[in-house]
């Protein structure tokens, strides 16, 4: 190990950061014990919300389905169908912005303007699926009660109303007479449906939904009879379970996390998200460094630059890991020409955070395996359908991810995955969601 480096993971031991200090195999088995208390409905930090969408249902080919797509700031809206080789077709797909951005609108002009946005799409079928990508509580007939918004949208009236059925109110209301059939669903368990759909050739033993953006959460498939907070469940069939993962809490967390999440809008939630997506990672990587800048890791001059930084972004930081000798980021910036040894330190700090990050992420994408059952053939490995701009963009971050879910996963556990990516998916989910629920 050289002094650089040697620097960095001194600082990091002793703000209890550094990825070796976390132990794999001890917090995947209090994951899963989370994931077991969620699903008998004791107190968790996993909330691990049924979605009473089956999977073992075939897709229907040629038969069109309305999609809706709302998510962040904006709405998609299309049809959809497969063709007989199981394809899926996108048509009159339109991009929009989701209310409630500009301006404050209340809870029927919500509706309302998403209505309008359908309007052109309604002779196409009676059946649409709704990828609804908000904290939403999923009903036994497929509806939600939205939860929360993101900041972003001004809709208070909408938070703690039904989904589905006030948009079939304000369907009818805008002056459609056939009846219509609503599937909500959020982009996870859209990206699951999306992965069972389009490797029809291959045959996997179960299907995982994840997103890494910038947020994060997961998804799996759970026979019904583990499901012991609800009762009136048929015990011989399967459903998707929302694992909402961000939500994990029981991580080892060091006090540049904690310093951290006391600076945001909901100190003590989401802290697993906090440590690992990519609305909190560049903030929690300007933390960590203008924390080892006050403990001498820096020359002087140095220091200084990189305790002005304000604002931080995943995205800068993952120029900085691509271009750490120049480019237009603030921590190439900071250091300029002036020390070699300071670059190296920082990146090694980077770095190890990133590395941290993945190993977070091999826990939670090998525990829901693992819960799962499934992936025992090297035959019939688990499906994990993965999404999001940090998983694919940050450097080296997913390479980091398979190494740690090989050597754990794989070679101590003998379980086999694999991952794959899929287009479209949140459109395409929710078209297979609508067809098949």
């Amino acid at each position: 190990m050289n002094y650089a480096m040697k620097k960095a993971v001194e600082f990091l031991k002793n703000c209890s950061m550094e990825y070796e200090e976390i132990g794999f195999e001890s917090c995947s088995n209090i994951f899963l014990e989370e994931m077991e208390r969620g699903l008998n409905g004791f107190e968790s930090s996993l909330k691990m919300i049924p979605t009473y969408i089956e999977v073992e249902r075939d897709i229907p080919v040629e038969e069109p389905v309305v999609v809706l797509d709302a998510g962040g700031t904006n709405f998609r809206v299309a049809s959809v169908y497969f063709d007989p080789e199981g394809r899926p077709v996108i048509e009159r797909f339109r991009l929009l912005k989701m209310p409630g951005v500009d301006q404050h609108v209340s809870k029927e002009e919500f509706f309302k303007i998403i209505a309008s946005y359908m309007s052109d799409h309604l002779d196409v079928s009676n059946r649409i699926g709704f990828c609804f990508s908000y904290p939403v509580d999923i009903l036994p007939d497929k509806d939600g009660i939205l939860v929360q918004f993101s900041k972003e949208i001004k809709a208070n009236e909408v938070i703690g109303a039904r989904i589905g059925s006030n948009l079939l109110s304000a369907i009818k209301a805008d002056g459609c007479k056939d009846k219509k059939h609503i599937v909500l669903v959020n982009d996870t368990v859209a990206t699951l449906l999306a992965g069972r759909s389009a490797f029809k050739d291959r045959v996997f033993d179960s299907y995982v939904g994840f997103i890494l953006g910038t947020g994060t959460n997961c998804c799996y498939i759970e026979k019904n009879i583990n499901i012991k907070k609800k009762k009136d469940l048929d015990a011989d069939k399967y459903q998707i379970i929302n694992v909402e993962s961000g939500g994990f809490n029981r991580q080892p967390r060091g006090t540049v996390d904690i310093e951290m999440d006391g600076s945001t809008v909901n100190p003590g939630e989401y802290t697993f998200e906090k440590m690992i997506s990519g609305a909190y990672f560049g903030m929690l990587c300007l933390s960590t460094v203008k924390t080892a800048a006050r403990n001498g890791l820096f020359s002087g001059a140095v220091s200084e630059k990189l305790q002005a930084i304000s604002d931080l972004t995943t995205k800068a930081v993952n120029d900085f890991m691509l271009y750490p000798a120049g480019g237009e980021n603030p921590l190439a910036a900071a250091v300029g020409r002036e020390s070699e040894g300071d670059r190296e330190v920082l990146y090694h700090l980077v770095d190890r955070l990133i590395e941290r990050a993945a190993k977070l992420t091999a826990i939670n994408l090998s525990s829901v395996v693992t819960k799962s059952g499934k992936g025992k053939n090297p035959c019939y490995p688990v499906c994990i359908t993965a999404d999001g701009s940090t998983f694919y963009g940050l450097k080296t971050l997913r390479q980091k991810v398979e190494y740690y879910m090989k050597k754990y996963l794989v070679e101590s556990c003998g379980r086999r995955f694999e991952f794959v990516s899929v287009e479209n998916a949140p459109l395409i989910g929710a078209a297979i969601a609508g067809l098949t629920n």
